[in-house]
């Protein structure tokens, strides 16, 4: 019901759509996010982003993430994808996918999953642009969207 994944390879988002949808005639509603390396951070332009984790820790975190998920909401199948390693402006980062016999719960299971994983989720993003090269730190906006779920 849950597959959750780090890797380097690109993301195939209607591969990864058909695939939460596949054989599921149980679940009435599905939502998906997916982010994308965009061309300017704090003001400046940016040319790429490379993102770093930490093989094990991470999946266990985004793991853990899911299940919480699943303890707040009737959930089908949650699909979960992260990128690691170098990327260009306009590839997709992350994919999140969450399937339930309702729409509340999947849109509500989805946005609470992203939220999670802005917060918790050890990945660490290096980007490159106009202003050089360095680390991006935590924004406080996203550590302020996760008090709406406490």
């Amino acid at each position: 019901m849950d597959f959750i994944e780090v890797r380097t390879a690109p993301l195939a988002v209607a591969d990864e759509y058909a695939a939460l949808r596949a054989d599921n005639r149980s679940d009435g509603a599905g939502a998906m996010f997916v982010g994308s390396v965009r061309d300017f951070n704090a003001g400046a332009g940016v040319s790429g982003l490379a993102l770093e984790h930490y093989p094990g820790m991470t999946e266990r975190s985004l793991q853990r993430i899911v299940s919480d998920a699943r303890a707040r909401w009737a959930l089908g199948r949650v699909r979960l994808l992260h990128r690691v390693g170098p990327m260009a402006v306009e590839e997709d980062i992350v994919f999140v996918g969450v399937t339930s016999p309702h729409r509340e719960a999947a849109f509500a299971a989805c946005h609470y999953i992203m939220d999670r994983l802005k917060t918790e989720a050890p990945f660490w993003k290096l980007e490159s642009g106009e202003a050089g090269v360095g680390w991006v730190a935590a924004r406080d906006s996203d550590r302020e969207a996760l008090q709406k779920w406490r």
